[in-house]
């Protein structure tokens, strides 16, 4: 299972080459990048992705493709990220999501991301894992409380500079005991 995840209507699974194109739209998407400080081009979506692929080669799990079972259309990833150690507020694995933004608003994120998460408690094993936006992204953190987890704290983004008004951001968490009580899993 480290490399498909089903829900019933998505599939998360290993980036194909086919999923480029649609990733490279994204990436330079006004709307699915508003919450981060700037697109992203042609080369460093593509860099991206290979980075993404890598690590769920490597570790068997991490920001999955996501396609509609009904069509086999990529819409975007979900899944989990580990930042590198000087990201200090990264103590566990972060679950995250971007979708394209004409699959918003149709619970799409939400559904894959329980399935990340049962996936990352009862199959790998994880003690804890966390999610961070922007204050801004409401979506997202609405998404964060549906899934379970808990405001931790706010806290200025160290790669985004302070005068940005995105640099503030939200923390939330969820631990594996707490999960195992949440009557959807």
């Amino acid at each position: 299972m480290t490399n498909l995840i089903q829900t019933p209507r998505l599939i998360l699974r290993q980036w194909q080459d086919s999923d480029t194109a649609p990733f490279i739209q994204m990436c330079a998407d006004d709307d699915a990048m508003r919450y981060f400080s700037k697109k992203f081009d042609a080369d460093v979506a593509t860099s991206f992705m290979q980075c993404i692929r890598d690590a769920i080669d490597t570790r068997g799990w991490g920001l999955y493709a996501v396609e509609l079972k009904t069509t086999g259309e990529f819409i975007g990833f979900i899944g989990l990220h580990i930042h590198p150690p000087e990201f200090e507020i990264a103590d566990a694995p972060e679950i995250g999501w971007r979708l394209l933004p004409q699959y918003w608003h149709q619970g799409y994120a939400t559904e894959g991301a329980k399935a990340v998460l049962k996936h990352a408690f009862r199959n790998l094993r994880l003690d804890k894992v966390i999610s961070f936006t922007a204050s801004l992204n409401t979506p997202s953190e609405r998404v964060m409380q549906r899934i379970g987890m808990q405001k931790v704290r706010e806290f200025n983004h160290p790669r985004v500079p302070a005068d940005h008004p995105l640099n503030r951001h939200v923390l939330y968490e969820i631990h594996r005991s707490d999960y195992l009580h949440i009557p959807f899993c």
